[in-house]
């Protein structure tokens, strides 16, 4: 089967070409690939990127710690 897809914007086509380019296939193999991917014809699922700014950021606040403390109370009355 083959198709023209008019109009790419020009973003998907920056995008596409980069895909093609880090993965060393053709421009057509990305395309392919990205049209499964979203028609959800894959085994894989979705990678998502969503936090990735906050891996690895975690820094100990002692004073946050304390400010908090008061949420790792248990109320013994409202369990019973």
């Amino acid at each position: 089967m083959q198709y023209t897809i008019r109009r790419v914007p020009p973003a998907i086509d920056d995008a596409l070409r980069r895909k093609a380019t880090a993965e060393g296939t053709s421009l057509n193999q990305a395309a392919i690939d990205a049209l499964r991917r979203g028609a959800g014809l894959t085994d894989q699922p979705p990678a998502f990127h969503d936090l990735d700014f906050l891996a690895g950021t975690w820094v100990e606040d002692p004073k946050f710690d304390e400010a908090i403390a008061d949420q790792d109370r248990v109320d013994l009355q409202l369990w019973k």
